[in-house]
């Protein structure tokens, strides 16, 4: 596939003709070639959103709603098109596609909703005479940048939000799914939403930094949202902050999973094994750690192997697996370098190990200890490990023991002991006998430490898309002091 730039809703050539492949990560075939735009063309991006912003920042909430409304349902209608890209582009299974256009729907939908919710409050005034208020209003040009792990819903969510708050929006393209992106801007062209409103800039790998650059520098761009690694987050908001531009992130995981000793063993092998084995373990809030009460740790273990070694491995292509493909061969080489490390080190392997290109089977290490660098550094692979907790307090202290703070989860059947634990782990988000990975458009969605800061979806995200500000109406005669 050919994917181009999308500038005031007219697909366009990089302006020096430029292209980059993406290239299918099991067979290294040309996935799409894309439009590799220079700084030039990112300007005009930009140049074409800010020319858009003021009419659009002046459309009413039923306008904004539904236009939003129709995306959603353009965006099901073309469900084969993002099936077959992501597939390509990504190694996706038809699973894990199908659930991104699903969330990314509700994220629509729910965007929509807000529209109606961006309210202000009156405030009660020490001066006579005086009607003091706050209001919210739009920020202007919204820059959003997406990954391609969850290129739908990650994508859909750094634009439909701002849309909602009447913002306009350029969205930074992955060098990874830069067609799936693509995509995404026709659905909302072909939603109605008038020209410049949304923009689709994708960039050679080599060129991101520069593109990204210029993009963030440049006056009318008024916020930045990020998703992705850690280290591009941190230069990410180096950069914005030098220009002092707020800046919403959600970055890496490492999050824990705590088995406590009255845990129902079953169903926390199988929250732990969709949690760290979803999507190849390519998920922010994928499980990297299971931190199991000592004396259940055996049992959980066993259980936790045998579920582990029943789950479909293979090429989404020839069949309806459950795990496919990583994302390209040095992620499969880093992530099997890690585990042979830790096996090194003393970690057991209780499951999978296999690898087979870019194929991974799921894998268990039990016996993790701090000085092995899978206990630290997230893996992004279908790799997790067991860490052996003494007692609830180890449990929590080893849960914390992360420069990360995104998901965690906590199993066991005395609720109040499970939430006293939930409420000691310091993340953004905790699931009480439930999976690390969990999302849902209402849900305000974000992370603490190293994770980021900022929140996604639910009416927290109005916050990062718009402006307070203080108005005051003042009548009669004001007294002054000279």
């Amino acid at each position: 596939m050919d994917s181009s730039l999308l500038i005031d809703n007219i697909d366009v050539a990089a302006s020096n003709g430029a292209t980059f492949d993406r290239r299918n990560p099991l067979t290294s075939e040309v996935a799409t070639r894309a439009a590799a735009a220079t700084v030039e063309d990112a300007i005009a991006a930009v140049e074409s959103a800010a020319k858009a912003f003021p009419a659009w920042a002046k459309t009413g909430p039923n306008e904004r709603r539904t236009l939003l409304l129709k995306a959603a349902d353009v965006l099901e209608s073309r469900t084969p098109e993002f099936t077959e890209l992501m597939k390509e582009e990504t190694g996706a299974t038809a699973g894990w596609v199908k659930f991104n256009v699903g969330l990314a729907a509700g994220i629509m939908r729910e965007a929509a909703a807000l529209t109606t919710q961006i309210t202000g409050e009156t405030i009660p005034s020490d001066k006579p005479g005086c009607l003091s208020i706050t209001i919210r209003q739009p920020v202007g040009v919204v820059l959003s940048i997406a990954p391609w792990n969850g290129p739908i819903i990650l994508a859909v969510r750094a634009v439909a939000y701002p849309l909602a708050c009447g913002n306009t929006v350029v969205l930074k393209a992955s060098e990874l799914s830069p067609g799936t992106h693509a995509l995404i801007g026709q659905v909302m062209r072909d939603a109605g939403v008038p020209k410049g409103v949304v923009n689709v800039v994708s960039n050679a790998p080599a060129d991101a930094g520069k593109i990204v650059g210029a993009l963030i520098a440049h006056p009318a761009v008024r916020r930045v949202n990020f998703t992705g690694s850690t280290k591009t987050g941190r230069v990410i908001a180096e950069t914005a902050a030098k220009y002092l531009k707020p800046v919403l992130l959600e970055l890496g995981g490492k999050a824990p999973l705590v088995v406590l000793d009255d845990a129902n063993l079953d169903e926390a092998v199988n929250a732990a094994a969709f949690g760290a084995f979803v999507y190849q373990g390519q998920v922010c809030m994928s499980t990297e750690r299971v931190v199991v009460d000592n004396s259940i740790a055996d049992n959980f273990v066993a259980k936790f192997a045998v579920k582990a070694n029943s789950i479909p491995v293979g090429n989404p292509r020839r069949g309806d697996v459950v795990i496919g493909t990583l994302i390209d061969p040095s992620a499969a080489d880093r992530i099997d370098a890690l585990v042979k490390e830790a096996i090194k080190d003393g970690a057991v392997l209780a499951a999978g190990g296999k690898r087979e290109g870019t194929i991974m089977s799921p894998t268990i290490l039990d016996h993790v200890t701090p000085k092995m660098r899978v206990y630290h550094e997230e893996t992004f692979g279908p790799v997790t490990c067991v860490v052996r907790a003494r007692d609830v307090e180890d449990a929590i202290r080893i849960a914390n023991d992360t420069e990360y703070g995104l998901s965690a989860a906590v199993f066991g059947t005395d609720l109040n002991r499970a939430f006293a634990v939930a409420m000691r782990i310091d993340s953004g988000m905790c699931h009480i006998n439930g999976p690390t990975v969990s999302d849902e458009a209402q849900i305000p969605f974000g992370g603490t430490k190293a994770s980021g800061y900022g929140r996604f979806g639910g009416k927290a995200v109005i916050n990062e898309f718009t402006e307070l500000r203080w108005i005051t109406i003042e009548s009669g005669s004001q007294h002054y002091p000279f």
